[in-house]
Order: structure tokens, then sequence, then C-alpha cells
């Protein structure tokens, strides 16, 4: 072997191939993850970026050993994961304390459960709880803690196991902005500061800015599957300010990323068109008009980068790409590599009063969304123009869950109601026309 020959350290964790399953029904199955490949060194935090539905959870209780993969194998430290770990903790998105424990004996658990004895047991959860700033409060309930404290006691419960690699599923998301900054700034800090024995840092997220701020490097994931579309490296010194022209070059790029096509074979020139099996977005009409209306402002000329409309109204990406999704679906806009322009037809939309909007709405529902069509259709069929909402939630549920099937029905009769294209019963859970002309 040479001897300027360059051997990489073996990773942390090692992720092969890894897909997961779950059955919908007797027969169908729903593939939630699709080949799944990476490596984790030590010295990392990485993010796992990407919507709702995506698959993010499921792999962090995957790399947990919390559930099996359908395909594929984890490895830590080269040990194959079947089953929970000694060196991997889990930060979970909600709390999850006992109500009947002290801020201590919560700490405790995970030691007691190690076996560990009782006054060692003691020692350790009470320099966690010191660690990470909730001195003071070792006798106090979860009730008499703030959101931002009970998440301090989860961090708390993770880190008294010692673990060299530490897992969060989106342990900010609970939390307000200023409670959730202040607890970054503090993790960020037992990492730097190494007061932890933490080699590696794997979360969860769905905001952008939070994976630019604390990752080295992003994951970004496409959903339905979930698979990684991408890899991002962030080479930015910490502390990362959101001031920073750097960082804001960061976040468009992943902006610009996860908006554009994978491949210059796709047609880039939106909006697209979709079918009955489409998983249509949760958007509601005031939504959409308030962001065609800042779009539609003298200042903006039509045209707005998407981290600024995220900036603008308060958004993170689960929140705004239902928004741009359903825009673009209706013709109302265009999205492409981080910008949003309007269409004639969205100004046209904006420009209307009340009783026009509804009418320009109307024809685009019914061109542009099969499933609202083909519920006008069938309604019109029906000798008394009615029927149940059970029909369509059956059609539904030959491509969707039975959660994400009414989720995606009670949205497009939201959209229907608003066009008046058909009324809704919701006691008697019935769909019918009012003017069926």
């Amino acid at each position: 072997m040479n001897e300027n020959t360059t051997i990489e350290p073996a990773p942390l964790i090692e992720v092969k191939s890894v897909s997961k399953t779950f059955k919908k029904g007797d027969k169908q199955e729903l593939l939630v993850l699709e080949n799944i490949d990476f490596r984790i060194h030590e010295g990392e935090i990485v993010a796992i970026l990407g919507k709702s539905g995506s698959g993010k959870s499921t792999l962090l209780r995957i790399l947990a050993g919390l559930i099996q993969p359908t395909s594929g194998m984890v490895l830590y430290r080269g040990k194959p994961v079947s089953g929970p770990v000694r060196g991997l903790a889990m930060v979970f998105q909600t709390f999850a304390l006992l109500p009947w424990l002290t801020v201590l004996q919560n700490v405790e658990l995970g030691l007691e459960a190690l076996g560990i004895g009782r006054d060692e047991r003691r020692e350790r959860a009470l320099k966690a709880i010191d660690t990470i700033g909730l001195d003071g409060f070792e006798s106090a309930f979860p009730k008499e803690l703030s959101g931002g404290m009970r998440q301090r006691v989860g961090f708390a419960r993770a880190l008294v196991v010692n673990p060299d690699v530490l897992l969060m599923d989106e342990p900010f998301s609970a939390l307000d902005i200023l409670t959730a900054d202040n607890l970054k700034s503090d993790l960020l800090d037992l990492w730097e500061t190494k007061k932890t024995g933490l080699h590696g840092i794997i979360f969860v997220t769905h905001n952008i800015e939070e994976a630019v701020l604390l990752a080295d490097r992003i994951f970004v994931f496409n959903s339905n599957p979930g698979c990684i579309r991408s890899e991002l490296k962030v080479n930015l010194p910490h502390p990362r300010s959101d001031l920073d022209p750097r960082f804001r070059n960061q976040i468009d790029r992943v902006y610009t990323l996860m908006t554009t096509p994978e491949s210059t074979s796709e047609i880039a020139e939106r909006p697209m068109h979709i079918d009955l099996s489409y998983r249509l977005p949760e958007a509601n009409i005031a939504e959409i008009s308030g962001l065609l209306e800042l779009l539609n402002a003298p200042e903006n000329n039509g045209k707005m980068d998407l981290p600024d409309v995220a900036d603008t109204l308060m958004l993170d990406i689960d929140e705004l790409f239902p928004l741009t999704e359903l825009l673009e679906i209706l013709h109302f806009a265009k999205v492409s590599k981080g910008d949003i322009t309007i269409t004639e037809a969205g100004k046209a939309f904006v420009e209307s009063d009340i009783l026009e909007r509804k009418k320009i709405f109307l024809k685009h529902l019914k061109q542009y969304v099969p499933l609202a069509r083909y519920i006008y259709d069938q309604l019109m069929r029906h000798p008394r123009h009615r029927a149940l909402e059970e029909n369509f939630l059956s059609l539904l549920q030959d491509y969707f869950s039975e959660k994400e099937a009414e989720r995606i029905l009670r949205t497009v009769i939201e959209w229907g109601r608003y066009a008046e294209l058909f009324a809704y019963d919701y006691s008697a859970g019935v769909l019918s026309l009012e003017n069926p002309n």
C-alpha cells in the first residue's frame, strides 16, 4: 500500500440500502423509504431535511433500532443495529415526560433501565441536569415547567446515559422561536466545548434555517417515497448568523435545490399535471390569496425569492410549500430555482372582486384538479345529484392511508365549496349539486 494513501476512518453510523414499507391493508403496502444510503463520521452534525410525510422520522427510528427496515441494514460502529443500542440516545418532538415524576426522577429513568445503582444514578442525573441548565429545578414536576424547560429535561434524559450519538426528531418544533433559539445555542455550546461524550448528532427537521444553522451536512429528502435527493455541505464556522450573507446564500441553495427538477430531462416549465392518485397539498384559499397578493404588490413586481416569502409570511417549508404547490397546480404561479412568479391567471384572480375570484377559481379547479372534477362528474351523473363522501374516500384509499385519504378529501371539499362547485352536508356526510347546470 502506498504510504501516502489516506485511510478513511470507520463511520459512526452506516446506512446501507434501507427501505421501509408499512401495511395498508390485507394486500396493499405503502413504501415510505426507498434505498437510503449514507455514512456519518465522528465530529459531525447532520440534518435530515424534508417536508412532513417524507419518512424522516421513520428513518430516525430505524437508526435508533426502534423499528426495523423492510430491507437493507444500519451499522453502528460496524455492528448491525437490530434493536435499541447503547451509545444511541433519542430526543423526541414531544416532551414525553412522566407527569407524576420530578425532573430528577424523569432524568434517572434511563439509568434505572440500564441497571445503574441508586447513588451513581443520582450523581449522573444531577450532573446532566446541571449541564443542560436546569439546576435548581430537580424537585419540580413537569406541569411546573415551561415548554422549553420540559424539552431541556428531554435533553438531560438523553445525555445522562453518555451517548455516543444523539438522535433528535424535530426537537425544537414545539417551542416558540425565542425558546428554540436559546436551546439551539446551548446545545451548540455543549457540542463545541465537549461537555458531553457526544461524537455525532443527527437531527430531523422541516426548517431550512435550522438545518443550515446547526448542521455540517444536510440530506435533503424527497417524498413519496422518502429518499435522499441531495447532500449539501455547510462550510461555515459556528456560531452562524442569519445576517451573514454566506448564511443567506446557503438558505438560497437549499430552496433552489428543493424547487428545481432533479433531472435536466424533466420539463422545468411548470405548471404540473396530476391525476387522481396525486397527493394534493393541504392549503386553504385565504392563504393562497394572501401569497398571490404579496407577489402582486408593486414592490415585488410579480416575483419573489422563496426565502423572502418565507421570512415575510413567517412560514417554514411545511407551511410554504403546500401553498406554492397548489398555486402551481392551479396555474396561478410558477416555481423555479428558488423563485416564485405569478402568472396572468394568478394576477387576474388576485385583482378581481370576491365573486369574480370564485368564478376564476372554479374554472381552474375543474380544469386542473382531477379529484374535484371527478366528484363533480359523479354528482352530475346521479339522478338526485348526490353522493356519500364514503364513496370518494374508498377511491382515495386505493392510493393513500385512511388518514391521508380523509385529509385529501376534506381539503378538496373545502376548495369545492369555496368555488360553489358542489355543496357538502357535514352531519350527513353527503356531497351534492345545489345548482346542477
